[in-house]
């Protein structure tokens, strides 16, 4: 006898974010990255965004209280500027997994990411031990980076103004994991109001 389908809950790999659509200085960022080293998986640019919270597999039956937990903890919340600027890495730069660009006064990020964690504690989902840094990845290590030349350029970028964002919305995504790179889809967006 096949079991239902209902006792197995559909999961998807979700996240919490807010997209980042690249203008000239950032586009020419991940050009540099993607042209400099094989040993980098640079992000697309239809891929940037601000991680809020990294919630992992989750049920699907639990999008409605999701969206509901990210409403209550941005009522209120009006839309705001942040600048990018700067670049660093994880977990150091003489030994990059993740090569990002800095948020410059983050602070609203970081309190909406919390809030977003503590709501969704709520409805039992796990939270998040490390905190909230606010950044953003613009690419990842495939492996042992060679030379010296990556380090020199995130080096050289440190203080590098990469131009202020608008953040007008918190969207629950989905991402399906591919050979050629991760996949995001919209699962439902949260505006800001002013």
């Amino acid at each position: 006898m096949r079991p239902r389908s209902d006792c197995h809950p559909l999961k998807f790999r979700a996240f919490v974010s807010v997209d980042i659509s690249p203008n000239d200085r950032l586009a020419a960022l991940l050009e540099h990255l993607r042209g400099s080293s094989a040993s980098l998986k640079v992000v697309r640019p239809t891929n940037l965004h601000l991680t809020l919270k990294f919630l992992g597999d989750t049920d699907e039956a639990l999008v409605d209280d999701i969206v509901n937990a990210i409403a209550d903890s941005t009522r209120g919340c009006q839309p705001f500027e942040v600048r990018l600027r700067g670049m660093g890495a994880f977990p150091s730069l003489s030994n990059i997994r993740v090569i990002w660009v800095g948020i410059e006064d983050g602070k609203e990020l970081v309190k909406i990411s919390e809030e977003i964690d503590s709501s969704l504690a709520d409805i039992g989902l796990e939270r998040d031990r490390r905190g909230f840094k606010p950044h953003l990845t613009v690419a990842r290590a495939k492996g042992v980076i060679g030379g010296d030349m990556i380090q020199d350029f995130v080096a050289a970028n440190a203080a590098t103004d990469y131009g202020d964002y608008r953040v007008s919305e918190v969207i629950l995504k989905k991402s399906v994991l591919t050979p050629q790179g991760p996949i995001y889809s919209d699962v439902r967006g949260i505006s800001l109001v002013d």
